[in-house]
């Protein structure tokens, strides 16, 4: 229903042409965003064992626009695949030393791990600011970061499906997702290769966390909520709980992209904004529960 809807609201009358090429890709790309940040913070709360971990408080989103900076200095006129490439490899490696991080804390407190992503996410995004204002297109780097699905047209989002590999991996490996979950040692016992699992988690995450940046820019909160709020209600079976982190996922941004075209009509709030506002509600609403 949502979708549908999505494909009938906009300023342009509606026609053939029109939703073709704007609102069908545009419908698409938010229901693959919706599903790949989703169930890339389910992974990122299974491999840190907090369920306060995503892209949003793991410098995820940070990392990609550092690769998209250096991209911006070193080859400005290269195709958007290489700019694909060069968020993915950034990603890649700032999870792991995320994670690196966490493994060094001896008391991961629910509170805690995600303040210290944060913090490390603040790092990587000033330095990002800072060479981006030295060499004078801190607007090209913001302008690449701001969530917004408004220039999603037939052609320059194709991008995007490059998730859907990374969604059909984290099902197949969804119970070793849920050992590791467990703890490292508990995963060796049961005989499962845990430097190997944890690999395959990174590279989903940082696939899925790239093209959607790479497309529409960076959503916040998206993973973070979505995996929680479904655990809260259906518990944490991953198995038996993808789906459904995937179709709520899906739902909360078509929501949230429906709000924004239609608050301030014919004008668009871009959707980072209007996932920031229900996320960060959202997510005080989560830290306050666990605290209780």
């Amino acid at each position: 229903m949502l979708a549908a809807v999505s494909l009938f609201v906009g300023v342009a009358d509606v026609s053939a042409a029109v939703v073709s090429i704007s609102r069908i890709p545009r419908t698409a790309a938010l229901i693959l965003a919706g599903v790949g940040m989703s169930v890339s913070g389910v992974i990122m709360q299974q491999m840190t064992q907090n369920k306060f971990v995503s892209p949003t408080t793991a410098g995820t989103l940070e990392a990609a626009k550092m690769g998209l900076l250096i991209f911006l200095i070193f080859t400005p006129t290269a195709g958007v695949s290489l700019k694909m490439l060069s968020a993915f490899l950034f990603t890649f490696l700032a999870s792991m030393i995320f994670l690196a991080i966490v493994r060094k804390i001896k008391h991961r407190n629910i509170i805690f791990v995600p303040l210290v992503g944060l913090m490390f996410g603040g790092i990587v995004g000033s330095i990002s600011t800072f060479f981006a204002v030295q060499l004078n297109i801190v607007q090209d780097t913001n302008a690449w970061m701001m969530g917004d699905f408004s220039g999603i047209l037939q052609g320059r989002y194709e991008l995007i499906y490059l998730t859907l590999p990374a969604i059909i991996i984290t099902y197949l490996y969804a119970n070793k997702f849920t050992v590791i979950g467990m703890g490292e040692e508990f995963s060796r016992n049961l005989g499962l290769n845990y430097n190997y699992i944890m690999n395959i988690g990174l590279f989903c995450v940082s696939l899925t966390v790239s093209s959607v940046v790479i497309t529409a820019g960076a959503i916040p909160f998206l993973g973070l909520i979505v995996p929680n709020v479904v655990s809260l209600l259906f518990g944490d079976n991953l198995k038996k709980t993808l789906p459904i982190v995937a179709l709520s996922g899906a739902i909360f941004l078509l929501i949230c992209d429906i709000i924004g075209r239609v608050v301030i009509y014919p004008y668009e709030v871009p959707i980072g904004v209007t996932v920031s506002i229900f996320g960060s509600i959202i997510f005080l609403f989560l830290m306050l529960w666990k605290r209780l």
